[in-house]
């Protein structure tokens, strides 16, 4: 337990922060580029052909992920948001912000791809389906994040003002989560989660994980620098900055 609260200090401070993220950046990044590389494989070349969707279905190896991510980044940037609230931990604050960028866009990526998936499937683009405008919806509040923080100069209060959003908007991820259940829609029931019939091939759910993990790698090598560079523009003026600046 004292080595969990002392690496919760640790991670707590800037300085440390910042190198040991830059120490993990390459790994992480090394870790995503061979899972992708494995997914895509198996995705385009393993994985059988669907006898319903025919090759179509295969989009799905960057639609489900993307989707998937784009509920789980707003789930931690509401986490953070609280953290920052109730701690006041300005690295809880910087990941926050950090992460709407990101989550903003994989969902218009799960969007963008659901709407080339739908479109040979379901005759459209578009369809006012419930999951289709719930996650519209989360779109609409990563921007609402984005531009609430950039629209506040003091960055301090421009965090707390978008804590406040980000935790008052997660309660439309599990609506976007149990949509096809609630309601009758478009979109097919859960298959990944189940392991009774019908659930998905194994030749196609291997690829599906190996996505849904890279796209998380890519996620924290991402968030990871753009935190670095929002550390350091908050840190400009601190001592720890002066010093990696080195002599002028």
């Amino acid at each position: 337990m004292n080595t969990i609260v002392r690496l919760y200090h640790q991670m707590g401070s800037p300085r440390y922060f910042y190198r040991y993220a830059g120490y993990m950046i390459p790994w992480l990044a090394v870790s995503c580029a061979i899972l992708m590389l494995a997914g895509i494989y198996q995705g385009l070349v393993v994985a059988p052909t669907d006898y319903q969707q025919g090759d179509s279905y295969r989009i799905m190896f960057i639609h489900v992920p993307s989707a998937w991510m784009s509920m789980f980044i707003y789930v931690v940037m509401a986490v953070c948001g609280a953290i920052a609230l109730i701690w006041h931990m300005k690295l809880a604050e910087i990941f926050a912000i950090s992460s709407a960028h990101i989550g903003a866009s994989f969902t218009f990526l799960a969007l963008v791809t659901g709407s080339i998936w739908g479109k040979p499937m379901w005759g459209t683009w578009w369809v006012w389906d419930a999951r289709l405008t719930s996650e519209l919806i989360l779109l609409f509040l990563y921007l609402g994040v984005i531009a609430l923080y950039n629209a506040i100069d003091d960055k301090r209060t421009a965090a707390r003002a978008t804590a406040i959003l980000a935790i008052v908007g997660v309660v439309n991820i599990p609506i976007i989560h149990f949509s096809v259940k609630w309601w009758n829609t478009l979109h097919q029931g859960p298959t990944v989660s189940k392991f009774d019939a019908p659930s998905i091939d194994v030749r196609m759910l291997i690829p599906l994980l190996l996505m849904a993990v890279a796209f998380k790698l890519f996620y924290a090598v991402v968030v990871l620098m753009r935190a670095r560079c929002e550390l350091l523009e908050r840190e400009r003026n601190s001592q720890w900055v002066n010093e990696l600046a080195g002599p002028e």
